[in-house]
């Protein structure tokens, strides 16, 4: 691909994944960032509750990925102002700027756009949001779908629970269990894990065409974080009696987070571009190995 990539938020978990996966495989990225200690000269400030219309977009970028996000369900509840100002407003001024300089733009949406109320949810169903991120999320999309219905070269790609090497409840959940101390594990929230280096190679292979239209990437099956925690015990030869299952709702999680279903239609990347995510088993397998 000729030109640069320009990754939106690369503080993020997922954006500092794919900056990194882009450059391996050749590219030139620029990848912005909020934190001034951070600047450097491919990585540019930006902060989307500024005004963006004369952000200076750097030189010779031919496509843009959009992962900046307060992502956090309980920070949208608790601040819906302050929050939309990045997940939709900054969002929507950004993109369309890139657009008038003839830039594609990828955006990274959610499942939260959905009640989570049935499984495998097509990319053209209507959103249904119950969190106010999941709101703000349907709200960007929203905006975007009108330009892309317009022929402007926009996409989105709708991510559930991403998982990375080393994810922090696993490796803490491992090191109590292989000590004998018990863990607390939700049986009302659910996940169907995507391995980070799979979203990574996503976002290349819709960066590249570019292509336009609704993408959507989860695994295939929901499990309870209940489900994770039992099966690393099996995985250490752990004392299953020291799982203590608790209520996510009864603990004061947000509203939103304990969808029965989080995964979605994700046949178009399979078809398109082979990629797929391996059932949750797999992908808690692999993980164990990068947490112990």
């Amino acid at each position: 691909m000729p030109g640069k990539i320009l990754i939106i938020g690369a503080d993020s978990e997922i954006a500092g994944a794919a900056t990194q996966h882009l450059a391996a495989h050749g590219h030139k990225v620029v990848a912005t960032t909020r934190r001034p200690e951070r600047v450097a000269a491919h990585r540019p400030f930006l902060d989307l509750t500024q005004q963006v219309e004369a952000w200076p977009i750097p030189d010779d970028i031919t496509t843009a990925c959009l992962c900046a996000a307060i992502a956090r369900l309980a920070d949208c509840a608790r601040d819906p102002e302050a929050s939309a100002r990045v997940n939709v407003s900054g969002t929507i001024a950004l993109a369309d700027r890139l657009l008038a300089h003839g830039i594609p733009v990828l955006f990274l949406s959610t499942d939260k756009v959905f009640d989570g109320s049935r499984p495998n949810v097509p990319a053209d169903a209507p959103p249904c949001p119950l969190s106010e991120y999941g709101r703000q999320k349907a709200t960007a999309e929203t905006a975007l779908r009108e330009r892309m219905a317009t022929g402007a070269p926009v996409a989105i790609l709708r991510l559930a629970k991403v998982v990375s090497p080393g994810m922090d409840l696993l490796r803490q959940w491992l090191a109590s269990l292989a000590a004998g101390k018990p863990i607390r594990a939700f049986h009302d929230m659910h996940m169907a894990p995507t391995p980070v280096a799979l979203v990574a190679a996503a976002i290349e292979s819709l960066l590249a065409g570019p292509v336009s239209g609704i993408f959507q990437l989860t695994g295939p099956r929901d499990v309870a974080y209940s489900e994770v925690a039992q099966h690393l015990a099996r995985a250490l030869g752990a004392d299953q009696a020291l799982i203590e299952m608790v209520s996510a709702i009864a603990s004061g999680q947000p509203e939103g987070s304990t969808a029965r279903h989080t995964t979605l239609d994700s046949s178009a990347l399979r078809k398109h571009f082979g990629i797929a995510v391996p059932e949750a088993s797999s992908v808690i397998d692999a993980l164990i190995e990068t947490c112990r």
